[in-house]
């Protein structure tokens, strides 16, 4: 099959426009099909690894906006006394946007040594101990330090929140990084907030043999009877809740990435079929110069593969250049949705590519393939 290689690229070459079309058709088709993926994989992330199982996240009863859910900082106190609860997070929320949006900032205020224990970061820039001793420093994801122009050192003001930046730091899960923690304090005083003794939520830390639903069904129980009704959930389970608006979104553009990848399959085809159409008599000549219909059927086969292959390739290494690049990310109530590459994106676009490709060429392939020799030669 290689020594017919030169013929297959030949092939493709010697209609330059329609190839370069199908091509750049192809790439564009698969980079929207990749940021598709790379949203639904952003999703599982946040909500299906282990600290989003095995964390509780405590909320004001019937509240969604983390504006509107205000509960007392010594909740943590009656919280510590259930069974097998190992450490509680009071977090106060601020974010300059509850609705859906592509350039969320989320500032997330707790206790600094609560949060060096609660959270697996690692500062890339400053130190614990200028954040630890100042109450109006924060520490700045990576991703929103880099969306933002965010440096160590500076100052960074959004809405009525001035900081100084004391760090920046990296995460293994990559929606923390889209987030600003400061102080605990400094966000519950900060002017006009009135929010002394209050907090928006309480993050729960469990032992390794406590089972979350039963621990949250136990914490809900135990402050019904205080001055504010409490709902508690998984962490993933809030994430997802949180962003049920956006849910719909995603299951919408499920159908944008498939209808990417029919798009391909149509246009390779279409493409293959007008190059067949055009050499029926060369094919007909390769019969009779002793080739055989399967491997003609081969041939095709591999013309269309190689077209769709190229797209596909170039379309993934735009999206994964893009995602690396542009640290975006969406978010809605304080939640953010982190878009990246990955080693699986990388290959799913690839294998999806390939696969489109094959198939996009049975149809070409199978006509080729039954190519009448004397009805072929006898074409004008």
């Amino acid at each position: 099959m290689f020594r017919f290689a030169p013929y297959v690229f030949k092939g493709l070459w010697r209609h330059r426009a329609r190839t370069m079309l199908t091509v750049s058709g192809a790439a564009v088709a698969i980079f929207v099909f990749c940021f598709v993926v790379s949203i639904q994989e952003g999703l599982d992330r946040l909500t299906s690894n282990e600290d989003a199982q095995r964390t509780l996240i405590v909320f004001q009863e019937n509240r969604f906006c983390p504006t509107s859910s205000r509960l007392p900082e010594d909740y943590a106190r009656q919280i510590e006394d259930i069974p097998g609860v190992k450490d509680v997070m009071p977090v106060q929320v601020w974010t300059n946007n509850c609705r859906a949006s592509l350039d969320i900032i989320v500032f997330n205020g707790s206790p600094p040594e609560k949060l060096r224990n609660a959270r697996d970061l690692t500062l890339v820039s400053g130190d614990w101990g200028e954040f630890e001793s100042q109450r109006d420093s924060a520490i700045v994801g990576r991703k929103v330090a880099a969306r933002r122009g965010i440096s160590q050192g500076e100052s960074f003001s959004i809405g009525d929140i001035t900081v100084q930046v004391a760090g920046v730091f990296s995460s293994p899960i990559p929606s923390e990084e889209n987030l600003i923690h400061t102080n605990l304090e400094f966000l519950q005083y900060r002017r006009g907030a009135d929010a002394a003794g209050v907090v928006t939520q309480h993050e729960v830390h469990l032992t390794a043999d406590a089972d979350p639903d039963v621990v949250a069904t136990a914490i809900d129980e135990k402050l019904k009877s205080g001055p504010v009704a409490t709902t508690t959930r998984r962490k993933g389970a809030f994430q997802a809740s949180t962003l049920s608006d956006l849910l719909d979104l995603i299951e919408f553009a499920h159908w944008l990435g498939y209808a990417c990848v029919g798009l391909v399959l149509s246009l390779v085809a279409t493409t293959t079929l007008m190059s067949v159409q055009d050499r029926i008599k060369e094919h007909a000549v390769l019969q009779t110069l002793g080739v055989r219909p399967a491997r003609i059927f081969r041939l095709v086969i591999a013309e269309s593969g190689l077209l769709c292959l190229f797209g596909g390739l170039m379309g993934t290494s735009l999206a994964l250049a893009i995602l690396g690049w542009g640290s975006l990310a969406v978010g809605a109530e304080g939640v953010t949705i982190a878009f990246r590459p990955s080693l699986q994106l990388a290959l799913m676009g690839t294998i999806v590519s390939a696969s489109v490709g094959l198939l996009a060429g049975l149809v070409p392939a199978t006509q080729a393939a039954r190519t009448q020799i004397v009805n072929a030669l006898s074409q004008p």
